[in-house]
């Protein structure tokens, strides 16, 4: 009846969902309502949220917020209402905020015969110290309800089983929230740290007659979880110990197989253990992030999917009950209708068996149950109401989805028939209907619709191994010596050597190069003229066909390439995987375009045919950077050759190794050898002949504002017997900053600033180095910051879990070095990272972080390339843009805001080229972000 909570709780819960615009944006409002600080800033927010579902927002509410204008006591009103509400809903499903909230809902449950597992809240870890409060956190709580629960008097149903007493403490935690990186990419170091922390809380637990289950998150962290829990609960320790658990998610494909596994483990162990068959809680990211990155979504795309699995999975484990003792976790009425059957079927007593629910979902599913004798046990979230709103919303968007038996429990008209239909039958439905669908003919073969190279998934184990293989490989190849390559021709002898070294190891000689001297480049550039006639008159998709060849070599050798940026640039192994994946990218990107930019432009009228074709400039020299040796050196030589130029290619001194293997791709791809020239060698040589010289007509540059400005002064510049302008196509750096709003989610901010700043050390032209962040939330933002940074795995590149490794050499160094010492004088260093040993092994430099710097300050105007990052406070928005617009730069940008009104005037007064919302401001993708 009206006169009860939950009866204006089910009103509220059913207006939300019938309208999906209005329920995401007051879900998003929710969620960021924890960091409104002000009335003002509730009601700002709310009425820009609601602005953005437009009509489908009910009159009352909108007049609510209209008769709340800023600085009135209705707006104060307005603003304690809405954290009113928001605590109750968050109050529906979080168990308490401290110990004794926790116990008395806990109790609660118990009354009503239902046990429980608490779920710590805040799982987000982007620092040791938060790890390690996890750690403490998940320890105290097993203490704290000890006592208590040990005290209560029994209730049978929940307490015991047919093996006999059940722990009442019962905990679920995430392995992920013990240790700043969980990555598979460095399992072993993974599962050495996450032990570490994990053993305390399994001692804890097994002193005190507790239960543990660990919850499985991501697919990317689901074969590291079931490793890390395989091998923990193996070792002598905890080998017997039968309190334990783990989930399996139904919405994977592998799941069934995943049981299988899991048997033939608990039969070598000798000792049962618990599992939580659930249908999976990640099905939006899971989907959106394998479609963003070019992988194969890891779960199922239909609903019927997942249920059928759920209910093979539930068959499997009634049938292996005794050693995989079966707890099903579903708010569907047919999985867990199916459930009772299967054990009934299989004279399983209701003992034998869990139903397992989430807090503040399904009460009535519930007490209906526990009415027909099952033990029911209740998913509880555990923690602070400002970690734990991010959770809420997770669960209420997770389950409002159309499919959703949820949604259907609280619509007026669900038909019970369709609640109960069986998976099976309806994924049969589904196939009759796409067998009789009409297909359409197939296209005749071209290129299809370009899609950015994936990169490597180093989840999978097969891609960790081949990685390993090639750096072994690449490292019996290291020192050896290249020539140049003039029209097909190698030139070795009376040369003086370029070597480059290895920046993790300084004493490691990668190559040694061929240097040319400014005859080699009259040569190169009088072979280059010669030979621009013939690959100018090569059709387009011919050239074009060059490029998609090209790209399917470096398929081939991925891992070899990105092996050889490992050891000649120090990148960091995804790092270097990324640079190759880019340099396919432009291949069939480039390609693509020059089939498009083929087919003349057609303007004719009566009388006239008027045609616009693209044509050749002629020569191209090529002079890229040593921090992207592949991806930049091959987008834009690719792109002068499959436009018909002819090209030297001048590599960066740091990295020619790299450069010569794009080069014999490039050959082996079918570039004639005399169209394309390589020719390493000092800049103020080699560098300034091709860029003088009057054969060159066009001059592709990537590097430093000083060598870029120089050049294009040079280029201006008409020789004698040159006929034509030089084109000049230079990108020169940046000073980028990220404006962090103060409504902006820390979790989020701190780990895009952070990879941002101080990924590859911070050598990109894109990097951040500059974070402006507003004054309500700098403190906060700046302590977690300084944390996660601090959490940062520097070495050397060839290993698995560096995250930060050297700079490119010694000068690089010697420059950034420079710069930290200005930092101390222009503002306050916060972190200034120890690289202890590592000093004497490469050129590393740990990141600094320097706060209270004055937007004027060198600092914070000049480009450093290095793992160097200025913290800047601004009172508001005004301020920061001003701030973040007072350089000479306009490279990149990015902001972290919830505040729809404030993404929109960003995109409209941050002066950059790449804009980011949201999101770091490094890895663009070749075509998506031009």
């Amino acid at each position: 009846s009206p006169w009860h909570r939950a009866w204006w709780d089910d009103r509220l819960m059913n207006w939300s969902l019938n309208d999906p615009q209005v329920r995401v944006q007051l879900f998003r409002f929710i969620d960021a309502l924890p960091s409104l600080r002000s009335a003002d800033s509730v009601r700002r927010h709310l009425a820009e949220y609601l602005a953005e579902a437009g009509e489908h927002v009910p009159w009352w509410l909108k007049l609510a917020v209209a008769l709340a204008p800023a600085g009135s006591d209705r707006e104060t009103l307005l603003a304690w209402s809405a954290r009113s509400v928001a605590g109750v809903m968050a109050r529906k499903f979080i168990a308490g905020a401290t110990p004794d909230q926790a116990t008395r809902t806990v109790l609660d449950l118990r009354d009503k015969s239902l046990a429980f597992t608490a779920d710590l809240l805040g799982e987000a870890v982007i620092s040791d110290a938060e790890a390690d409060l996890y750690q403490q956190t998940c320890v105290d709580l097993i203490r704290g309800l000890a006592d208590p629960l040990k005290k209560a008097p029994e209730v049978p149903l929940i307490d015991r089983d047919q093996n006999g007493p059940i722990p009442r403490v019962n905990l679920s935690l995430k392995l992920s929230s013990l240790i700043t990186h969980f990555d598979p990419i460095h399992a072993e170091a993974t599962l050495m740290s996450v032990a570490g922390r994990l053993r305390p809380i399994l001692r804890t637990a097994r002193e005190l007659s507790a239960y543990v289950h660990v919850d499985m998150e991501q697919y990317s962290s689901r074969a590291l979880t079931y490793a890390i829990f395989r091998r923990i609960l193996a070792e002598p320790e905890f080998r017997d110990w039968p309190d334990v658990g783990i989930v399996v998610q139904a919405y994977q494909p592998q799941a069934e197989a995943e049981l299988r596994v899991l048997l033939e483990w608990v039969e070598s162990r000798g000792t049962p253990i618990t599992i939580r068959l659930v249908k999976g809680a990640y099905w939006d990211y899971e989907v959106l992030t394998a479609r963003r990155l070019g992988w194969p979504e890891p779960v199922f795309l239909q609903k019927w999917q997942s249920d059928a699995m759920f209910e093979r999975c539930t068959r499997y484990l009634i049938e292996h009950h005794e050693k995989l003792r079966p707890a099903f976790g579903s708010h569907n009425i047919r999985s867990l209708a199916h459930a009772i059957a299967a054990a009934e079927t299989a004279e399983i007593a209701p003992a034998g068996f869990e139903l397992q629910t989430l807090h503040g979902m399904g009460d009535v599913i519930q007490a209906a149950l526990v009415a027909r004798g099952h033990r029911v046990r209740v998913y509880t979230p555990y923690g602070a109401m400002l970690p734990g709103m991010a959770y809420l919303v997770r669960r209420l968007l997770e389950n409002t989805s159309n499919e959703s038996f949820l949604k259907a429990s609280f619509a007026e008209h669900a038909q019970i028939d369709n609640l109960l239909g069986n998976p099976e039958e309806v994924g049969a439905m589904v196939s009759r209907t796409r067998r009789t669908t009409p297909q359409s003919a197939p296209r005749a073969a071209e290129l299809t619709p370009f899609r950015n190279e994936p990169v490597t998934d180093f989840a999978i184990a097969e891609n960790r191994q081949a990685m390993t293989r090639a750096i072994e490989e690449v490292r019996q190849k290291l020192g050896q010596t290249y020539p140049l390559l003039i029209a097909g021709q190698e030139i070795r002898s009376n040369l003086r050597l370029l070597d480059s070294y290895d920046p993790s190891r300084s004493s490691r000689i990668v190559s040694r190069t061929a240097a040319a001297t400014a005859e080699h480049a009259q040569k190169a550039i009088a072979a280059a003229r010669s030979a621009l006639p013939a690959w100018a008159a090569t059709p387009a998709r011919d050239r074009a066909g060059v490029l998609v060849k090209a790209a399917a070599i470096m398929r081939q050798r991925r891992f070899e390439l990105a092996a050889w940026e490992i050891f000649e640039c120090g990148k960091p192994w995804r790092e270097a995987d990324a640079d190759v994946a880019e340099a396919i990218d432009f291949c069939e990107f480039y390609a693509r375009e020059m089939i498009r930019l083929a087919e003349p432009r057609r303007r004719d009228v009566p009388g006239e045919t008027n045609a616009c074709e693209h044509l050749p400039r002629g020569v191209a020299v090529v002079i890229p950077p040593w921090n992207f040796p592949l991806a930049i050196p091959c987008g834009m030589t690719v792109a002068a050759l499959v436009t018909g130029n002819t090209v030297v290619l001048k590599p960066a001194e740091q990295s020619p190794v790299i450069a010569w293997h794009l080069v014999q791709i490039l050959i082996e791809a079918g570039v004639p050898p005399v169209a394309l020239s390589f020719l390493p060698g000092r800049g103020e040589e080699v560098g300034q002949a091709l860029v003088n010289h009057p054969g060159v007509d066009l001059i592709a540059f990537t590097g430093s504002r000083e060598v870029g400005l120089l050049i294009n002064r040079q280029a201006a510049d008409t020789r004698p017997g040159q006929d034509h302008v030089k084109r000049v196509i230079a990108e020169m750096g940046g000073k980028n900053a990220i404006i962090v709003d103060d409504d902006a989610d820390l979790d989020e901010a701190v780990v895009g600033v952070v990879q941002s700043a101080f990924g590859y050390s911070g050598q990109k032209c894109s990097a951040c180095s500059r974070v402006i962040v507003l004054e309500g939330i700098h403190d906060a933002f700046l302590a977690r910051l300084v944390e996660a940074a601090r959490a940062i795995k520097i070495g050397p590149a060839d290993q698995p879990e560096t995250l930060v490794g050297p700079v490119i050499d010694a000068e690089a160094r010697k420059r950034i070095l420079d710069y930290r010492g200005l930092a101390t004088q222009e503002g306050r260093v916060v972190l200034d990272a120890d690289i202890g040993e590592l000093a004497d092994l490469g050129t590393y430099v740990g990141p600094l972080i320097v706060a209270d710097v004055s937007p004027l300050a060198r600092v914070a105007q000049e480009e450093i390339f290095g793992p160097v990052l200025a913290v800047l406070r601004a009172r508001d928005l005004d301020e920061a843009l001003q701030i973040a617009n007072g350089t000479q730069y306009a490279l990149t940008g990015g902001l972290y805001s919830r505040s729809p009104v404030n993404i929109d005037r960003i995109k409209g007064e941050f002066k950059v080229g790449n804009l980011y919302i949201n999101r770091g401001i490094t890895g663009a993708s070749v075509d998506r972000h031009p």
